[in-house]
């Protein structure tokens, strides 16, 4: 990041340092979006991304809470009773909530390696399901620790929108509930998460106005703050005569009133346009109405930042609509004298899954929602415009605020400048809620986070090198594989393999013993204050050496024996059974290999983080190893060895695995260079051609690929005679002249190329 603050500086350390929990709030406009997308990208901790709604869960790059969890609708009671039902209420207890998690071994694997939990506008999330989350978490990973061991980030501020529980809800509820926010859950309460608060704000700079929106979120409004704000107030205000105004009001109706009358009272036809939608993308989470209706002349505004590196508009940027045609839209920025043309945005619908080379967790596409990232902006309602940033707005206040609702409104602001309020605040609608503002007490302080991060750094390092070098549980399955052998003739096939099992267990059971021993002697070393760093990494390099090869070896026996029994007929279950301990076994070397990794960052005093604690090696451990066992095993087995079509019986099949996400360009541009023609593109990445063929027009105008590249001689050829002397900001009438003779992806690509 740029501009990292303080408390910034110190998430980072905790969340790649440590295994504490931590809530992470500020006020508006501190970076809190902004810091999330930073984790994602460094972090070297499995991670997941969930949110309580799907278009919350849609903007922070993840999937939602009831999905990822399989969670019911309906509330959770946090004790063994059985599950009340009534007309209007539904509840779930531990006893009945079980029979939901009978899961894909896909979700399960997912959950099993998760490692770092973020869960976004964590403010939305009510108290009971924040239990239902633990208590899932605690079954399904098999672990009696707090969310089963994972290291959760919650992100929200909890003075902007409240969860929702209605009035029957909460008459149950409140039997096992002081509260209905997430801090009041049991477990929460239990184990407290570290608070801590953005202070910088990004948003706004002048201070009066920071002030004022201090005292209304913290519900301390002065006399003189009041006085302040109703130096705005203008009942009589015309929207219409000042333009780049957007009424901030409360209720949906309103706002698409006014949105749909203004249109309508814009002369000249409109035109519609409408989302791309590929794959799986439920139109529940759309982000924006697929249907896209615009007029020359309309009010609009940006629903994102831009990602290009020009920044030509951010989230809440206010523009009018100069050019509208079926390829292109042109809108304009009066007060910047600029004009741009509008590209589309990819919304990814994703799932989580878990790369089976190296264990890591990774994104798969859906399918993708493609539209302008642009909506009609006379006016929006306060809750759509949480995380939107305004130059200019009206805020149409008629109507009493809920707690936290005046704040988001006023707090969307850059400044006091661009501010009109239609009729006065009525404060007395605008209390925060007390047990939000009891609960901002808990926030640490830097000497408080100072100390921690020293604790929670040294725990972490040593709970990291135990867990390495600890192989109970694994020579555990590996005595269950020994032992689940037997004569019968169903078991035939099986049977054959009962002294390799035999020899694989006992390989195991010989490094337990020195296993043990090490883990006490690292817990005597971890006991003195001042820990000595460089011979506890003396110990971990004579340790690794030591177990790494009989560990290894495991591996290789155990691929070995896949490539054998995945060429054997009739052996299905026994083929999953060997996986289950491949998988195990895979995850104990990586995590030995990454142990070594990490020592030798701490020893160099460097950052724990994704880059430190990666290697060519790592990556590329298991299927390194599967070359050489699958070369030796030719030679050895030339009668076993049978076509592909036997060799894939047993195996899923696999999607390649991904690299670390790229910008949507870039991936298209990899794939160019594979020789794929834009069809084919299409196909791989879940979008539509149109869409291609814009990436392309972009590689073009930034000369990563040549416009002979992708059109043939003779197109060019007709396109340089067609915009000779053309001097027109728009290519409407371009293609209005020639009709079908280009498409708009030939008129693009040519016009990039200039």
């Amino acid at each position: 990041m740029e501009s990292i603050s303080a408390e910034a500086n110190y998430v980072l350390q905790f969340i790649n340092q440590t295994n504490q929990s931590i809530f992470l709030t500020g006020k508006a406009g501190t970076g809190k979006t902004t810091l999330l997308k930073e984790i994602i990208k460094t972090t070297h901790k499995n991670c997941v991304v969930v949110a309580p709604t799907g278009i919350a869960a849609l903007n922070a790059g993840g999937v939602t809470i009831h999905s990822m969890f399989q969670l019911p609708f309906g509330g959770f009671i946090p004790n063994n009773s059985s599950a009340h039902f009534s007309d209007n209420t539904k509840f779930e207890t531990k006893a009945t909530l079980r029979r939901h998690f009978r899961m894909s071994s896909l979700k399960k694997a997912v959950i099993q390696n998760m490692e770092l939990l973020i869960i976004d506008e964590v403010s939305m999330l009510r108290a009971d399901l924040m239990d239902a989350i633990d208590f899932m978490l605690q079954s399904v990973r098999r672990k009696n620790l707090p969310f089963g061991g994972v290291q959760v980030l919650f992100i929200g501020d909890l003075l902007q929108l409240p969860p929702i529980i209605r009035e029957e809800e909460w008459r149950t509820l409140s039997n096992y509930y002081k509260g209905k926010f997430f801090f009041h859950s049991h477990c929460i309460q239990q184990n407290p998460p570290l608070y801590i608060e953005l202070s910088k704000i990004f948003r706004q700079t002048d201070e009066r106005f920071i002030s004022v929106l201090n005292n209304l979120r913290n519900n301390t409004i002065t006399q003189k703050d009041r006085q302040i704000l109703n130096e705005f107030v203008q009942p009589h205000f015309d929207l219409k005569a000042n333009k780049g105004y957007i009424t901030l009001t409360t209720h949906n109706a309103k706002a698409d009133s006014i949105n749909s009358q203004s249109l309508q009272d814009l002369e000249g036809k409109s035109k519609t346009f409408f989302a791309e939608v590929t794959g799986d993308f439920p139109d529940k989470i759309y982000p924006i109405e697929d249907k896209l209706e615009l007029k020359i002349g309309a009010q609009i505004m940006f629903i994102k930042n831009d990602l290009s590196l020009e920044k030509r508009y951010f989230n809440g940027k206010m523009g009018i609509i100069k050019s509208l045609s079926e390829g292109e839209i042109l809108v304009s920025f009066p007060e910047e004298k600029t004009t741009i043309e509008v590209e589309k945005y990819e919304w990814e619908n994703i799932r989580y899954t878990v790369n089976e080379n190296t264990k890591e967790i990774e994104e798969e596409v859906l399918g993708t929602f493609v539209h302008y990232p642009i909506k009609l902006a006379w006016a929006i309602t306060v809750h759509k415009s949480q995380g939107l940033t305004f130059d200019k707005a009206a805020l149409d206040v008629s109507q009493v605020f809920l707690p936290g609702q005046a704040y988001v409104a006023l707090s969307r602001l850059r400044s006091l400048d661009g501010l009109v309020l239609l009729s006065q605040l009525q404060m007395n609608g605008i209390s925060s809620d007390e047990d939000v503002m009891e609960y901002a007490e808990n926030k640490a302080s830097e000497t408080v986070l100072e100390n921690r991060l020293k604790q929670e750094t040294k725990k972490y390092i040593h709970n990291y090198l135990n867990v390495s070098f600890d192989w109970t549980d694994l020579a555990q399955e590996w005595r269950n594989h020994k032992f689940s052998y037997n004569e019968n003739s169903e078991q035939a096939t099986k049977s054959k393999h009962a002294t390799w099992a035999k020899t694989q267990a006992e390989s195991i059971e010989n490094i337990l013993e020195p296993s043990r021993k090490f883990i006490t002697q690292l817990e005597r070393l971890f006991k003195d204050d001042a820990v000595d760093f460089n011979f506890i990494s003396q110990r971990i390099f004579a340790a690794y050496n030591y177990f790494f090869q009989p560990m290894d070896n495991l591996v290789y026996e155990i691929l070995w024996k896949l490539e054998e029994v995945v060429r054997t007929k009739k052996a299905k279950a026994f083929h999953d059974e060997l996986l289950v301990l491949e998988d195990l076994q895979i995850k104990a070397v990586l995590r030995l290999m990454k142990a070594k990794m990490l020592i030798e960052t701490v020893v160099k005093g460097e950052s724990i983080s994704k880059e430190k604690l990666v290697s060519e090696e790592i990556k590329y451990y298991k299927i390194n190893k599967l070359d050489i066992i699958r070369e030796e095993f030719k030679k050895s087995n030339t009668t076993l060895v049978e076509d592909d079509v036997d060799f894939d019986r047993y195996l899923k099949k696999k999607k390649t695995s991904k690299e670390p996400k790229k910008s949507t360009v870039q991936e298209t541009y990899e794939l160019w260079l594979q020789k794929n023609s834009i069809k084919e593109i299409a196909a791989i990445r879940k979008l539509t051609t149109q869409t291609i063929g814009g990436h392309l027009a972009k590689l073009i105008e930034l000369e990563t690929i040549a416009i002979t590249d992708v059109l043939p001689e003779d197109k060019i050829l007709e396109l340089a005679k067609a915009f000779k002397g053309y001097k027109e900001e728009t290519l409407n009438g371009l293609k209005e002249l020639y009709g079908d003779t280009f498409t708009w992806d030939e008129l693009k690509m040519f016009k990039a190329s200039l």
